[in-house]
């Protein structure tokens, strides 16, 4: 893997300050600063560890004796942790997926956090790594697993996948009009020779991608569909969105970074639905006594600035989304992470793209 790309973590500041800072508002300019070494004490995760860009920021932040869990499913984020750990002693490992999250701190004996942030999607690094499958502008193997020890390769699917089963995929995780004809191509092209290498998909795609979005690609809503789909992400992510709210402690945080409309979407359902679960009584004749409580308090939604997106053109489809547990008692979490999502559609003005 070449290392001459430079990182750069999208929303540091806003996404770290949103966990530490009581006095934290969307609508603050200081909210992107980095700031000064802080002291919150308490238990916070890091699910998405990647290069540690945010654990890095999110350390500096925390008392002495506070403790860092971090979740990846990248070997590679796993060597980057490890360094991370030997720096410093609060840190400890997982090696992954964040919807482990909940059963792998029951096991370390913690039930309650005061932080948790997701940075969704695949990072930078995997994408400048042309071995890893994901980016359709670089060659390399169709493989698009965030852990590349399980699972099947993109390639594999490809080869056995029904063209129904392709369509459905491309079409709801895409959000791709096109979905079919893809389809079709692809399972034409198969019967002559197997779909090996990003590019080959890539050219594919464009042969029946007549018309596309102005600066997209046409193979980025396919690549984006078939990478949720081998990486299984929407469903990890609603079973995560519940762990996290069984898991954080009254006035504990989560901040949450997307980077398409499906993962804004389910993010903002399910914040939606549990700082308002009333809202679907509003129409029976109920006193506000019986009404149920908010379990999470939305703080609301956090945008790159226009000098992050011109320093890095990838934030430009991130959306950060804060909220904040009650002291409501839980006893259902799934029942505010929306099954299944609505799919379709665009959401907000901003509409997400792909960081291919």
């Amino acid at each position: 893997m070449s290392e001459s790309f430079v990182h750069k973590t999208v929303l540091l500041g806003a996404t770290v300050n949103a966990l530490v800072h009581d006095e934290f508002n969307v609508k603050a300019k200081w909210i992107h600063d980095l700031l000064p070494t802080g002291n919150k004490q308490g238990v916070f995760v890091d699910g998405t560890f990647g290069r540690g860009g945010h654990s890095r920021y999110l350390l500096s932040q925390l008392s002495p004796n506070a403790k860092l869990f971090v979740f990846d499913k990248d070997p590679l984020a796993m060597a980057s942790a490890r360094q991370l750990q030997q720096e410093d002693s609060r840190v400890e490992i997982i090696h992954g997926g964040f919807s482990s999250m909940e059963e792998e701190l029951r096991q370390r004996g913690i039930s309650q956090v005061q932080g948790v942030l997701l940075d969704l999607g695949v990072s930078s690094p995997q994408i400048d790594d042309a071995s890893r499958g994901f980016s359709f502008m670089r060659e390399g193997p169709l493989d698009m697993r965030m852990d590349t020890s399980r699972g099947i390769t993109a390639a594999e699917w490809l080869a056995q996948a029904s063209i129904e089963e392709m369509k459905e995929v491309i079409k709801n995780y895409g959000e791709e009009r096109f979905a079919f004809p893809i389809a079709k191509a692809i399972d034409h092209r198969r019967q002559s020779s197997p779909l090996c290498t990003t590019l080959e998909l890539a050219e594919l795609v464009s042969t029946v991608v007549r018309t596309r979005e102005k600066g997209q690609h046409p193979a980025t809503r396919t690549f984006q569909a078939i990478r949720i789909h081998i990486n299984q992400e929407l469903e990890e992510l609603a079973n995560t969105l519940a762990s996290i709210l069984r898991l954080l402690a009254p006035g504990g945080r989560m901040s949450v970074i997307s980077f398409h409309s499906l993962e804004d979407r389910m993010v903002k359902q399910c914040i939606a639905a549990a700082a308002n679960p009333g809202a679907e009584f509003a129409r029976l004749p109920l006193r506000e006594s019986e009404m149920p409580q908010p379990v999470l308090k939305n703080i609301g939604r956090v945008l790159a600035t226009d000098a992050e997106v011109a320093g890095n053109p990838r934030s430009r489809s991130a959306v950060l989304r804060v909220a904040q547990r009650t002291t409501t008692e839980l006893t259902d979490a799934d029942a505010f992470v929306s099954r299944p999502l609505r799919l379709g559609g665009q959401s907000g003005k901003r509409r997400a793209l792909w960081r291919g």
